[in-house]
């Protein structure tokens, strides 16, 4: 199966490094979903973008969201 490499933060162009960043200051990693759009810095900044906005509005709280984005990918036998 062919597969995409995540882009290490080391050699990150400087759009994908400012994502990164925020991603280290608030969750402490870089999901590799993220790390892997990194080769197309467009589709980076819009996934991060539409990911930050559904965890940082309405009146759920984002450890409610988190939880249950795990349950879905659990019920949904994601290998992830």
């Amino acid at each position: 199966m062919a597969r995409i490499k995540p882009v290490e933060l080391s050699v990150a162009n400087d759009e994908a490094k400012k994502i990164f960043d925020e991603f280290m200051e608030q969750r402490g990693n870089v999901p590799n979903m993220f790390r892997t759009l990194a080769h197309r810095p467009q589709l980076l900044e819009t996934a991060y973008t539409h990911f930050k906005t559904i965890l940082s509005t309405g009146t759920v709280d984002i450890k409610l969201k988190e939880i249950l984005a795990v349950r879905v990918s659990v019920m949904n036998e994601c290998a992830y």
